[in-house]
């Protein structure tokens, strides 16, 4: 048997560690080259990581949640083309390499545990239960022999749903009754994707002092230009919908308040404000929230922007982005399309100083010269970092932007 250590590469941008989000192998199971073995999650994205090496996976070195600093042990494979002992790693070898590819978290299935043996190494003996301290302890306090559980956890390991079955049939026993019962927890772990999103929001509203702003709009203009444009050129072009001329608008105005393009660094106490002007769109997928970034938006045209927004959007979604396109963002818009409701209170993405919040577009009655008349009507709910951006200064930047979309001519003159 010879023993290939991988271990966890540099997978871009100076990343120091990751956390394991899915195994795509078990202890016992045999991966050929190029497979794909795990997906770890940085603070950007998930990474994707193949095998460099062909053979049956002896153990993994940490379960779907835990971090690992780069360089750490994170799978050891028997390639069985050498002796006991002759432990490598990937840095070592000379096997081809596989490069990572990115993708979006996906639901994470339980590895088998770090110190499992491969099935033909394994004893026949009877095993006892295992189970973690905190299990063990809770199962000792309900009076529960952790022998009568049956584990679904990974290898049989026995978990909290599994004590909380458990104390169900009891019940019934004791009740005499087949009636299930209704205080069944399941924990659900906080992983991959959607704890990058939480220690991201934790983050920004721990520094950030948030203000929002709200702002009525008139849409019933630059919703008319849309129509007709959409109609003048079909298929010859990209799809309009409203949000290119909302980054059109943003561009216009970030011309006359440049402190919005900008990145706060609090710990070194500096705005930076950035000249170029990369749009950040959160777009909402499958599993948890991203923000691919526009890049460059002032030099776009409303279909280019549209187009990169559609394609950006369809790699999100379909598992393709990449670090780049999630990285850089200088100004963020969110929005909720239909289910955008009156009013919301968007938070900021760190270390950025202001967020343009989207609701939804709704026909209401207006007094237009004195007649009243059915008109479009969206609100801005806006977010800023009340400690570079004043009250003043944020309802300006927004009242500018208000004006050129209720007169869309504007954003195509300067």
């Amino acid at each position: 048997m010879s023993e290939y250590v991988v271990k966890l590469p540099d997978v871009g941008e100076g990343i120091a560690e990751a956390e394991i989000v899915e195994w795509h192998v078990n202890v016992g199971d045999t991966i050929t080259e190029d497979q794909v073995m795990v997906e770890v999650m940085t603070d950007k994205a998930t990474v994707e990581l193949p095998s460099p090496v062909t053979g049956v996976v002896l153990s993994v070195g940490a379960a779907v949640g835990e971090v690992l600093q780069v360089g750490s042990p994170l799978i050891r494979i028997d390639t069985g083309n050498g002796t006991v002992g002759e432990a490598r790693s990937s840095a070592d070898t000379t096997a081809p390499e596989a490069p990572p590819v990115v993708a979006v978290a996906t639901p994470p299935v339980p590895p088998a545990t770090p110190t499992e043996a491969a099935p033909a190494e394994r004893s026949t003996a009877p095993t006892a239960p295992t189970a973690a301290p905190a299990v063990r302890q809770r199962a000792a306090t309900l009076g529960i022999d952790l022998a009568d559980v049956v584990g679904t956890g990974p290898e049989g390991r026995v978990v909290h749903a599994d004590l909380d079955t458990q104390l169900g049939r009891s019940r019934q026993l004791s009740n005499g009754s087949t009636q299930t019962t209704d205080d069944v927890v399941d924990a659900v772990p906080v992983v991959g994707l959607r704890r990058n999103i939480a220690q991201r929001m934790q983050l920004a509203k721990e520094r950030i002092p948030h203000f929002t702003y709200v702002e009525e709009i008139d849409v019933t203009n630059v919703e008319h230009l849309r129509a007709q444009l959409n109609e003048q050129y079909g298929e010859q072009r990209p799809k309009l919908t409203f949000l290119p001329f909302l980054m059109r608008a943003i561009v216009e105005a970030i011309a006359d308040f440049p402190q919005m393009n900008a990145r706060y660094d609090d710990d070194n106490g500096v705005v930076n404000r950035h000249r170029s002007i990369h749009l950040g769109v959160a777009a909402q997928t499958p599993k948890g929230l991203m923000v691919p970034v526009v890049t460059d938006a002032a030099s776009r045209d409303l279909w280019d922007s549209a187009a990169e927004v559609a394609r950006l959007a369809t790699a999100a979604r379909t598992h393709k982005i990449t670090l780049e396109e999630l990285t850089g963002s200088t100004i963020t818009i969110t929005s909720l399309g239909s289910l955008g409701g009156i009013v919301s209170t968007p938070i900021i993405n760190y270390p950025e100083v202001a967020i343009i919040g989207v609701n939804k577009i709704a026909t209401r009655p207006v007094y237009v010269d004195g007649a009243l008349l059915p008109r479009q009507i969206m609100n801005l709910s806006s977010s800023f970092d009340h400690r570079v951006v004043d009250g003043a200064d944020a309802a300006a930047f927004i009242q500018r932007i208000r004006a050129l979309l209720e007169t869309p001519a504007l954003l195509f003159v300067r």
